[in-house]
């Protein structure tokens, strides 16, 4: 993964955890705004919203991951990631700063189970470790809702 350590990330917060997502995996950030709930949909579906006249799946993070619900705050804010042919985006409680990491190694060494596969490694700041996220396998299971 040392080709990894020139790439920027971004951190986000869940609570007190804290992800980082690869800045090319990102297409823009934005503020909370309407989300429409969207029946019978998967549980980490949290509706659709409307980005500049394009209705945009979005998902929970915090549901994903199997934590609470808490309602949005002033910091919480929208990841709009590209998905297959579409874009998508990710509810998370903040976005902290970019970053690159010093040092990173691949999940599969440290990180096991059915929430190993969200995480492409664990990468190392002065702050400490942070898990990097797997965006495709956070968003496999996505494909069934609405694409513009």
């Amino acid at each position: 993964m040392d080709s990894d350590l020139s790439q920027q990330y971004v951190i986000v917060e869940l609570g007190t955890e804290k992800h980082a997502m690869a800045i090319s995996d990102i297409h823009e950030i934005i503020k909370m705004q309407k989300i429409t709930e969207v029946p019978d949909g998967r549980p980490f579906l949290k509706g659709v919203t409307n980005l500049r006249g394009k209705i945009m799946p979005v998902i929970s993070l915090r549901k994903r991951f199997g934590l609470e619900e808490t309602a949005a705050e002033r910091r919480s804010r929208i990841i709009v990631v590209r998905h297959l042919d579409g874009m998508i985006g990710i509810i998370v409680d903040g976005v902290r700063q970019v970053t690159r990491f010093s040092e990173i190694q691949p999940s599969s060494d440290i990180v096991s189970g059915i929430d190993g596969q969200y995480f492409a490694g664990i990468g190392r700041t002065e702050e400490g470790f942070i898990s990097i996220l797997h965006i495709d396998h956070i968003l496999a299971g996505t494909e069934t809702s609405e694409r513009q």
